[in-house]
């Protein structure tokens, strides 16, 4: 998606916020107080922001790991979320795991976390505390031992071929080591996949389900500025 297009939904968002709920007593411009509840709900919003976007980080890390042990590392492709260049695992897990965000009703769920965080937060009147600081570093922890968890049963399998690729090796030193490991590791590898893929899928959604849920708790943790 386009800057430009983001900067016009967002803009529009918060047009269709500030209709639906009461806004608080506006400060003057460019006072400290208005710059300070600025600061405040640029913080708050990134820090949901944030928690949201490591949940979809978590299956690109898992994604390289994988890719780099089957030997698909220098398979690249644009991923279509950033606009960068990453791996093409690493994008079908992307494109797997916002299939899965709309199959939920994610994104229904995340809309209405933000409006009812600006109902139980009003603009200007909430703070972002150490211990929500805290929360935010600690579900990282959580994405990427979901990550792991993820990339767990493949590398497995991947490194058992490779251990059983290098005893031929070296009973038989006239084989092609490079040509008989890259082809039987990509090979075990899509198998791996398709198999633990279900698996997979339920890792993934409930990823997910904790980021949303991490948010909520954010929220519903964040102390109110008097």
């Amino acid at each position: 998606m386009p800057v430009p297009l983001r900067v016009l939904l967002s803009i529009s968002l918060g047009l269709l916020v500030s209709t639906w709920l009461p806004l608080p007593p506006i400060p003057e411009m460019l006072s400290f107080t208005a710059i300070l509840a600025v600061v405040q709900e640029v913080v708050i919003g990134t820090a949901m922001g944030f928690l949201l976007q490591l949940a979809f980080a978590a299956p690109l890390i898992a994604a390289e790991q994988i890719s780099g042990t089957m030997g698909l590392a220098i398979a690249t492709s644009i991923d279509p979320s950033s606009g960068a260049q990453s791996g093409a695992l690493g994008t079908f897990f992307s494109l797997m795991l916002t299939l899965l965000f709309y199959a939920i009703g994610g994104h229904l769920l995340w809309f209405e976390l933000l409006i009812e965080s600006y109902r139980l937060l009003p603009a200007g009147g909430s703070a972002l505390s150490a211990v929500n600081a805290q929360n935010v570093v600690l579900f990282m922890g959580h994405a990427l031992a979901a990550a792991a968890a993820i990339a767990l049963p493949v590398v497995l399998v991947l490194l058992l071929v490779q251990v059983v690729t290098g005893i031929v090796a070296r009973s038989a030193p006239a084989l092609n080591l490079f040509a008989l490991g890259l082809p039987a590791g990509v090979l075990a590898g899509i198998i791996a996949l398709i198999v633990v893929m279900p698996i997979m899928i339920d890792q993934l959604a409930l990823l997910i389900e904790s980021g949303l849920e991490e948010a909520t708790r954010l929220v519903g943790t964040m102390r109110v500025r008097p």
